[in-house]
């Protein structure tokens, strides 16, 4: 089966819209998303529409957690404080509902899991940044291969007596090796590359390909500073950061 995976939308839609529009074309059969849907972008309601209608398997990001009044903010920085806010506005009951029921962990089988931070202690959201974090999930990871978000940084870390990782944009994924594999984000990516990021992974042939993808930023830029979001919000977008 060939999976299209996503995550870190943060209310997007131009890039969301690309990395579909990507993903059919790659004619994959299951739609995954590592959460956080929504929070910074001008367009929550519309992206998280746009997945539910594709039955898509999802978790839940700190952002849809806070956004749905399930996560304290007090420790978001100002302008995701700010963008939690005017987010919760825009979204209805059905959408905030959906989000605060969205589970932290979801498994397929024995194919894959999916958690937006950390296996280990989901619930903390914590960052999968170095091979020490990685073994921490990796020790309880009990399926060939885990894909997570959170650091909208796309990086795959490899089981082993010593943890490597790899940036490459092509990943082995070995039932005798477990691997941990961050699909970047879609909608504010911060790896210094401002292109839509998202990953196709074929069970089949066991690799899981990372895809970027062109959209029109500007506009997506535009929308955020005219809906009275905080600038600094739209600009990053241009840098990748």
């Amino acid at each position: 089966m060939r999976y299209g995976l996503y995550s870190d939308i943060h209310g997007n839609l131009e890039a969301l819209n690309a990395v579909f529009e990507t993903l059919e074309k790659e004619g994959v059969d299951k739609y995954i998303c590592g959460g956080d849907v929504v929070g910074y972008g001008a367009n929550p309601k519309e992206c998280l529409e746009m997945v539910m209608e594709r039955g898509t398997m999802i978790v839940a990001g700190n952002h849809d957690y806070a956004i749905a009044g399930k996560l304290n903010i007090d420790f978001f920085n100002p302008y995701a404080q700010e963008a939690v806010r005017w987010t919760r506005k825009r979204l209805s009951r059905e959408n905030k509902d959906f989000l605060a029921n969205l589970d932290l962990i979801q498994r397929m089988d024995d194919t894959l899991t999916l958690v937006h931070g950390s296996l280990n202690f989901p619930e903390m959201f914590d960052y999968i940044q170095t091979s020490y974090e990685a073994r921490l999930s990796l020790e309880i990871l009990e399926t060939p291969v885990c894909f997570f978000g959170h650091s909208h940084v796309p990086v795959a870390f490899f089981e082993g007596e010593t943890v490597t990782f790899s940036m490459d944009e092509e990943i082995p994924v070995d039932k005798n090796r477990k691997v941990l594999v961050n699909v970047g984000s879609v909608g504010q990516p911060r790896d210094g590359n401002p292109f839509a990021c998202c990953a196709v992974y074929d069970d089949a042939v066991g690799k899981v390909w990372i895809h970027r993808i062109e959209y029109d930023i500007d506009t997506a830029v535009n929308k955020i500073i005219h809906a009275g979001l905080p600038e600094v919000l739209g600009e990053r977008l241009r840098y990748g950061k």
